[in-house]
């Protein structure tokens, strides 16, 4: 699939049937750090972001995101994404699809563009999912990204969500021309880790994150503060 096909399925759902079956839907946010998985991707700096997104009756849905980064030299990534969604039972539901993670430039090399395919299972309050890349973030190779995420209430109105996941490439070589370490060390992967709390007010979305990562400073491109453990702030509006 490419950006192409994607346009495709959008124009699909919205005139496969008709649009009373579907929701349309927008969201913003202002957030004091881009982190995605783990690792800033503003240079630790103010991200503003927003999408609009289609979601059929039948479980279909399709996409568009965007936020503002430093290492493009348009400045943005956008990413499209369509999938399909759905509940087993009460208790347990499912999502597979997939992402085309875009980095508009005229002339990058190595291209930034990659795909994902992913899926994930919850139970309840609790999930499990997996994406795979065929050649992820810079032509860096497979990629394999599972995680875990848990939320739960902990009075009214305000949420906690705790996330662990494993970034796992194809072999050393491929994550050290990901992540190129200072000391010339890498391994294959990293983890990354979050703790968020999230509360409905004065009509948006305020959270407040613990995100960071188990790499050193050392192996984080070069002996940047790109992985360390950091606050994120955040405020965000649906539409």
């Amino acid at each position: 699939m490419n950006k192409k096909v994607f346009l495709l399925v959008m124009v699909g759902l919205c005139t496969g049937g008709s649009l009373d079956a579907a929701e349309i839907s927008a969201n913003t946010t202002l957030a004091s750090d881009y982190r995605f998985r783990g690792i800033s991707q503003g240079d630790r700096s103010m991200a503003i972001q927003g999408g609009f997104d289609i979601e059929t009756e039948s479980g279909f849905y399709a996409g568009v995101w965007a936020s503002n980064v430093t290492f493009s030299g348009a400045a943005i990534e956008t990413d499209l994404y369509v999938g399909y969604g759905g509940a087993i039972n009460e208790t347990l539901s499912y999502d597979v699809g997939y992402m085309y993670y875009a980095y508009p430039e005229d002339d990058a090399s190595p291209d930034l563009d990659y795909q994902e395919l992913y899926a994930s299972l919850s139970f309840s309050d609790a999930t499990l999912g997996l994406a795979v890349s065929n050649d992820y973030f810079a032509e860096t190779g497979t990629f394999w990204y599972l995680y875990a995420d848990y939320g739960m209430d902990v009075v009214d109105n305000l949420n906690v969500n705790f996330h662990v996941a494993m970034n796992i490439f194809e072999n050393n070589a491929r994550f050290a021309e990901f992540i190129v370490p200072a000391d010339g060390s890498a391994g294959n992967g990293y983890l990354d880790y979050s703790v968020s709390l999230t509360t409905e007010q004065l009509g948006a979305e305020w959270g407040l994150s613990f995100v960071g990562t188990d790499l050193k400073k050392q192996e984080c491109f070069a002996g940047t503060k790109l992985c360390e453990n950091t606050v994120v702030l955040s405020v965000s509006k649906s539409f």
